[in-house]
């Protein structure tokens, strides 16, 4: 734990008592070890008095709720605390007692971790830092939140209706996307990718304002005449960009995916280095999902099983029979949960306090 605490802390070796608490909470409860296990699976396993309630508990504690926090109501020894990001709602207590929440008041937010207590069926536990601020707060407290809808979509889709609503959402924006750009899978320069997706963003962000005048006319809305993102260096300094907006996977990027087209393409290209470590570094790679191979593999059913049996040097190999099988195998941790929409949402409470609605 010392090395996150120290890089925490920064030259100047100072951590507030907060973040020290926040850091060393998720080490307990998150933090992989290098064996993949967590201290809470370990003092599980070490502790043999433990009772089966008790196991299930602690071991629940390994996923817990991290958010942005109104506070609904105090109810005897809880408050009732609804989730900015997700939009769910939490009783929730703390193991030192109400006194805990006296200086908390209704209308007000709570940024803090909540674990289940399995005894209490909906009952949830404070774990770790709590910080509180008034509602006076609202604005900054909604902006803050947006962000980690935005950095963290995993605690946004705890809640199966937003599920629901970022796969409908991911599929309007697609099928616009489409519209837009003529397909769904683009190869091109990267400052050409990077101008047709500014443009795009411009342009979807251009009909929600028309879409909502009234609203438009209330706030001011920057951004319209400024660029809303730029590739970072490692795709900016590729020959071509590829642009997939895949209807499960969402919108990626992939360097050098024109090359690798290429390769498909054109199975003697195999014979060339630069293009053999390609496909090999795209099947190796735990930041490149599955997405793009099976489109190549399928875009080209009378090349892929020739390129495949000379990368990997296996002479049998065919792509039909075995191809699903070595996807699996290189890439488990993209098999290993159910998909999840590619366009974070929000909720109508977050929505009212980023608009300045109390």
């Amino acid at each position: 734990m010392t090395p996150l605490l120290l890089e925490a802390a920064g030259p100047a070796r100072q951590l507030d008592e907060g973040e020290a608490i926040r850091i060393t909470d998720h080490f307990i409860l998150r933090y992989r070890l290098p064996d993949g296990s967590t201290v809470v699976d370990r003092f599980v396993v070490g502790r043999k008095d433990l009772t089966p309630s008790d196991r299930e508990m602690l071991l629940g504690w390994r996923d817990p709720v991290e958010g942005i926090f109104e506070i609904q109501r105090k109810d005897g020894d809880a408050v009732v605390l609804h989730d900015l990001v997700s939009d769910l709602e939490y009783r929730t207590y703390s193991n030192v007692g109400r006194s805990a929440f006296r200086g908390v008041s209704k209308g007000g937010f709570l940024h803090t971790c909540l674990v289940p207590l399995h005894s209490a069926d909906g009952a949830w536990l404070v774990s770790g830092a709590m910080s509180y601020y008034p509602r006076s707060r609202a604005t900054d407290i909604a902006q803050a939140a947006l962000e980690l809808a935005a950095n963290r979509p995993e605690l946004v889709f705890r809640n199966p209706q937003m599920i629901e609503q970022g796969w409908r959402r991911m599929g309007e924006d697609r099928a616009a996307f489409v519209e837009f750009c003529g397909s769904d899978e683009l190869v091109l320069p990267p400052a050409e990718a990077e101008d047709l997706l500014n443009a795009y963003y411009r342009h979807r962000q251009e009909a929600a304002v028309a879409a909502q005048p009234g609203r438009a006319r209330r706030r001011r809305l920057p951004g319209l005449d400024l660029p809303f993102f730029a590739f970072p260096r490692e795709l900016a300094d590729s020959d071509t960009i590829g642009v997939i907006y895949d209807q499960v996977d969402g919108l990626n990027f992939y360097a050098d995916y024109g090359m690798l087209r290429d390769l498909f393409a054109d199975p003697a290209l195999t014979g060339r280095g630069r293009h053999q470590d390609l496909l090999r570094t795209y099947l190796r790679e735990e930041s490149i999902a599955p997405l793009p191979i099976r489109r190549l593999a399928a875009a080209h059913p009378e090349t892929a099983d020739e390129v495949f049996r000379k990368v990997l040097r296996k002479p049998r190999f065919t792509w039909g029979e075995h191809g699903e099988a070595l996807l699996r195998r290189r890439k488990p941790w993209y098999y290993e949960s159910e998909p999840r929409p590619g366009v974070s949402v929000i909720g109508d409470r977050l929505n009212m306090l980023a608009a300045g609605h109390r």
